[in-house]
C-alpha cells in the first residue's frame, strides 16, 4: 500500500527522534558518570567559590556588559547617522571606522586601549581605570557592529515617513528623531539584544588588563579558582554563571522578534 506524503513526513520525523534518542542513550550510557561528576561537579569546590562568585565575579561581569553596551550604542548611533550623511568625509570616516574595529579581534582593541593610550597620552588616563577600559575597549569593537544594524534599521523605515514629517515643517534633523529613530529601534531591539549577549561573553577578556579582586570578572575569577583548587568545577560554575545572564536574554530576543512578526 502506498503511503501519503504526510504518513511518510511523520515516518521520518518518528524515526529521527528514535535515531536520536538512541544516540543519546548510547553516548550517556558509554560515559563514566563518577569520574565526571568528580571532575566537574564537586559541590565542595563549587560552595567554596560563593558568595564572592556573584557579589564580585558576576557584578563586575554585568556592569563591564552594562557599560560597554551604552557606550558603543551611544557610538554606534552617531556612526549609523555618518553612514547615511550626504556628507562625503562623514561616510568615508564611518566606513572606515566600521570596516577598521570590525576586522580587529575585541582582544587585541582592549590590550591597545589598556596598554597604548597610556603610552600616548602620559599625562592622561582613561577615567575609572578598569571599569573605564574596559567601557572604552569592549564598546569601540560594539559599535561598530550596533552602527550597521542601527543603519539597517533606518534603511528599513518607508521613505515615506520622513517626507510626511517634512511636509508637516519638521526639520530634518527634528524628523530623525521624533520620526524615523524611534521606529528603526523598535526593529533593532532584537538584533541590539543580541549585542549584549555577546559582549557579556566578551567580558571574559578583560584579564588582559591586569584585574584586581575587585575588578575581576567570571572567567578570571573561575581561572583562578582552579589553580588553587586544582579542579575545573569553577569552570563549570562560571559557565552556569553566565547562562544566568544570557538565557533570560535569549528568552527576551525570541519574545520581541516574535512579537515583531506579529506586528508586520
Amino acid at each position: 500500500m502506498k503511503l501519503s506524503r504526510r504518513r511518510r513526513q511523520r515516518i521520518a520525523r518518528i524515526g529521527g527522534y528514535v535515531v536520536f534518542a538512541l544516540v543519546l542513550l548510547a553516548v550517556a550510557g558509554s560515559a563514566d558518570w563518577g569520574r565526571l561528576s568528580e571532575a566537574f561537579f564537586r559541590l565542595d569546590v563549587a560552595g567554596s567559590m560563593f558568595p564572592e562568585a556573584i557579589t564580585i565575579a558576576l557584578r563586575n561581569t554585568v556592569a563591564y556588559t552594562l557599560l560597554a553596551f551604552v557606550f558603543g550604542l551611544s557610538v554606534g548611533l552617531v556612526l549609523a547617522l555618518m553612514r547615511l550623511s550626504s556628507i562625503g568625509p562623514y561616510r568615508w570616516l564611518a566606513t572606515a571606522y566600521i570596516e577598521l574595529f570590525r576586522g580587529l579581534p575585541a582582544l587585541l582593541v582592549l590590550f591597545m586601549v589598556g596598554y597604548g593610550v597610556p603610552l600616548a597620552f602620559p599625562d592622561r588616563e582613561i577615567p575609572g581605570g578598569v571599569y573605564g577600559s574596559v567601557t572604552v575597549g569592549l564598546g569601540l569593537t560594539a559599535a561598530a557592529y550596533m552602527a550597521e544594524t542601527i543603519r539597517a534599521g533606518i534603511q528599513a523605515v518607508p521613505r515615506g515617513q520622513l517626507e510626511a514629517a517634512r511636509t508637516l515643517g519638521m526639520s530634518h534633523t527634528r524628523a530623525m528623531i521624533s520620526i524615523v529613530l524611534p521606529q528603526a529601534f523598535r526593529i533593532v531591539i532584537p538584533p541590539l539584544t543580541n549585542e549584549i549577549i555577546l559582549l557579556t561573553k566578551d567580558t571574559s577578556l578583560v584579564y588582559v588588563l591586569g584585574v584586581t579582586s575587585t575588578t575581576i570578572e567570571l572567567t578570571k575569577f573561575a581561572g583562578d579558582s582552579l589553580n588553587t583548587r586544582v579542579n575545573p568545577t569553577p569552570l563549570v560554575v562560571a559557565g552556569l554563571l553566565y547562562l544566568v545572564v544570557t538565557l533570560p536574554l535569549s528568552q527576551l530576543v525570541r519574545g520581541l522578534e516574535r512579537r515583531a512578526a506579529r506586528e508586520r
